[in-house]
């Protein structure tokens, strides 16, 4: 649960944050980037459900990249004020998959 909850962290913070850098990558409001985070989020948790057993931290930044990559690639027709480029999609999805590799799995 608690990976869950650091993966919409990130994701919140990467689609507020490069949503102003990255090119062709723009969201409109606060509460548009939340939902789109809560997307992600739940979008990782199902890839991870499905496809994954034991997760390992590159399976999970592998899922992390491809449910980040399909949400933001299919935000645009979701929320009416996100405008994404396919590159930015494709470095914003990276970004938040190499993040997931690096997140704890387990609390030691």
């Amino acid at each position: 649960m608690l990976v869950h909850a650091l993966r919409f962290i990130v994701a919140a913070l990467v689609v507020l944050f490069f949503g102003f850098l990255l090119p062709g990558f723009s969201i409109l409001g606060f509460w548009t980037a939340l939902a789109l985070a809560a997307c992600i989020a739940a979008g990782g948790w199902l890839v991870e459900a499905a496809a994954l057993h034991r997760a390992t931290p590159y399976t999970r930044g592998l899922a992390g990249f491809v449910a980040a990559a399909v949400v933001l690639f299919g935000a645009p027709y979701l929320f009416p004020h996100v405008r994404v480029s396919a590159i930015g999609a494709l470095l914003a999805a990276l970004i938040i998959g190499v993040v997931d590799v690096f997140v704890p799995v387990e609390l030691r």
